[in-house]
């Protein structure tokens, strides 16, 4: 009997564990009411962290998913026809390149769908695209940029909250 409870015990100690690290990951997580939406954006960000890190293989694994993921919207084709110009490479300053443009379509698609929860930012590096400036959709206020990874990580700033 000592043991079933101790087991018992353990169960319920390491399912409310689990349930706490759960509901630490998704705090702050941008989440839409249109699933599709959210999948897409969920690649979106895969994909600008790896373009973060500089890792162009990455980055191009990331496009293609996102690529598919935004078939399925009925308003994603400009941002699909952008995200396969990275899909399509894996040199690092073309993707970069392409970035800026696919994140000028995925904000307008985020601003156009609903929250259901979460805060997305949309923030801007005035440096990036030979200082033309380029614009990324963040779930984070803090400044990691895509557009130079670790070379200019905490150039930019939070141009909009979307809530």
């Amino acid at each position: 009997m000592k043991t079933k409870m101790m087991m018992l015990l353990l169960t319920m100690a390491s399912l409310a564990a689990y349930a706490q690290t759960d509901k630490k990951d998704n705090a702050g997580m941008a989440m839409f009411k249109d699933e599709k939406l959210g999948g897409a954006y969920e690649h979106y960000l895969h994909l600008k962290d790896a373009l973060i890190a500089s890792k162009g293989d990455e980055a191009k694994k990331a496009a293609v998913e996102l690529q598919k993921s935004l078939a399925s919207l009925s308003n994603g084709k400009k941002a699909a026809d952008e995200v396969a110009k990275i899909a399509a490479t894996a040199d690092l300053k073309a993707q970069r390149l392409a970035f800026s443009n696919l994140s000028n379509e995925m904000a307008s698609l985020v601003k156009g769908g609903k929250l259901s929860g979460g805060t997305l930012y949309l923030e801007y590096c005035p440096m990036a695209n030979n200082n033309t400036g380029a614009f990324w959709l963040s779930n984070e206020k803090q400044i990691k940029n895509p557009y130079f990874g670790d070379m200019m990580l905490s150039c930019g700033s939070v141009k909009e909250t979307i809530q």
